[in-house]
């Protein structure tokens, strides 16, 4: 089964080509923004064109645009090669990859940017499981939230009973997550969204 692997949901740019557990080819941008111009183009120069028999999108939460972007080309993607779409959760696959720097299996926190000054937050058990839905919260939450020893993402909780593993997003890493059940294609954005809907006198 040959995957492409689309993550754009974070400051990252991120595509990858695996065949199963294989990575054929990946590439890795931080670029901030831009994603919509760098994203086809990183695609288009994996092996083939980027081409397989499904593909895994990062569905958030994280960029409102980010997600829009990952989500909208790997539906185009997916309607033109006649393939299934599925997703994956941002902060599920940073908890994997922290989890495989560790020797010996561990709960892990997930602390990433979020807006407005708030961090998207989501604990995992030492298998990979949330422990509850990811929230978005105010700095000063996290120190009843965060209760595991690693801590990864990029934000640094700056507490020195905490390890913290600088992590963002990196699509070839999508691997230690195959073996979860996919999600929708669908954006989860984590917060409400920052424009609101026009009110207008009667």
């Amino acid at each position: 089964m040959r995957t492409l692997v689309i993550d754009t949901a974070t400051q990252v740019c991120s595509v990858a080509l695996c065949n199963d557990e294989h990575v054929i080819a990946a590439a890795h941008e931080v670029i901030g923004r831009g994603h919509a111009e760098r994203l086809l183009p990183l695609i288009a120069a994996l092996p083939g064109k980027g081409k397989a028999d499904q593909i895994m999108v990062n569905v958030g939460p994280g960029s409102f645009t980010g997600i829009r972007v990952g989500v909208a080309a790997a539906k185009a993607l997916g309607l033109a090669w006649h393939i299934n779409v599925h997703g994956y959760g941002c902060l599920a696959l940073v908890a994997a990859m922290g989890r495989s720097q560790l020797a010996e299996p561990a709960p892990v926190d997930v602390v990433m940017t979020g807006g407005h000054g708030e961090y998207f937050f989501e604990a995992f058990d030492a298998q990979g499981h949330s422990r509850a839905p990811v929230r978005s919260v105010l700095p000063a939450d996290l120190p009843s939230l965060a209760k595991a020893t690693i801590v990864a993402g990029d934000i640094d909780p700056q507490r020195a009973d905490r390890h913290w593993l600088e992590l963002l997003p990196d699509a070839r890493h999508w691997t230690h997550l195959r073996d979860n059940y996919p999600l929708a294609a669908t954006p989860i954005y984590g917060r409400a969204p920052d424009a609101k809907p026009a009110t207008f006198a009667k």
